[in-house]
């Protein structure tokens, strides 16, 4: 029987075709329940299973967590986020304005107000541009130091290429090794910060010792020491009066924390003088 352009079968028997089977009363018929297959683990999953599928409880959201400005949500990607640029592109997103305003917190230590200024935007752009001119400055200016010194000696002078690569290891690995270790030790004692904040107030301590190179062109060794110490005794300051009223929280062994992170920056600035604003012909 045709119907417009269609061609309907009736119930009839087909030459070929298997005849239906008809429900007779000793068969119990099964019904499904609907369900959606894109949605992957279904809502509301029990056992084993689901409950391993987020991070541990304790696990650091350093990274996990939505930053202020983002629009992603912390399920996004899960743990593999750490392995994504999209992961850190916020603590990259600060304009010229923030970068100097946090530098010029940076060399007023006794304010203590850093951390609270960034702690919905800590960034690492600004401490990755600090520790690469760093660099690079400290590889020109000691350079240019001892070839002066070479010269008014009537000597004759070589380049030094270990100048870069030792400055690199010493101001890239204090800024990672540092916070890092710091940040174990504060989670150890309860007092737990995130790793990015560390990052950043650490990266932004090592300013200040940048116009301290370049003022050790001046051929004055105790001059050299004194801008040295106050450079040390800014930087040190900055990083230790920041963390003061958060490592109170730690209990009565926070005075030695906070010393100890004020007799490590003290020390680094003794390794650059022994190191960086030392010439010897």
């Amino acid at each position: 029987m045709m119907s417009g352009n269609y061609t309907t079968i009736d119930n009839q028997n087909v030459s070929g075709s298997v005849p239906a089977v008809s429900d007779s009363p000793g068969q119990v018929s099964v019904k499904f329940n609907d369900t959606n297959l894109q949605t992957f683990p279904p809502s509301g999953a029990q056992g084993k299973i689901s409950a391993a599928a987020g991070p541990p409880r304790d696990a650091d959201d350093t990274f996990s967590k939505p930053v202020s400005g983002s629009s992603e949500s912390p399920s996004s990607g899960g743990w593999f986020r750490i392995f994504t640029i999209a992961a850190y592109q916020p603590y990259f997103d600060v304009d010229t304005s923030d970068v100097l305003e946090r530098i010029k917190y940076s060399l007023l230590p006794f304010g203590g107000s850093f951390n609270e200024k960034t702690a919905s935007n800590p960034d690492l752009y600004g401490p990755f541009w600090i520790c690469t001119t760093l660099i690079f400055v400290a590889a020109s200016i000691g350079t240019f130091v001892t070839y002066l010194a070479h010269k008014l000696q009537h000597k004759e002078w070589n380049y030094d290429i270990n100048l870069v690569t030792w400055s690199a290891g010493l101001f890239y690995g204090y800024v990672l090794v540092v916070p890092l270790f710091l940040y174990v030790i504060l989670k150890y004692f309860s007092a737990p910060s995130t790793l990015v904040q560390l990052f950043c107030l650490y990266g932004y301590s090592l300013f200040i010792f940048i116009p301290a190179m370049c003022l050790s062109v001046i051929p004055m060794e105790m001059f050299r020491w004194v801008i040295t110490g106050v450079a040390g005794i800014m930087s040190a300051l900055f990083v230790a009066l920041n963390l003061r009223n958060h490592i109170v929280s730690a209990g009565e062994r926070w005075f030695f924390i906070v010393a100890g992170i004020f007799l490590l920056q003290l020390a680094l600035s003794v390794v650059l003088k022994l190191y960086l604003f030392n010439v010897s012909v």
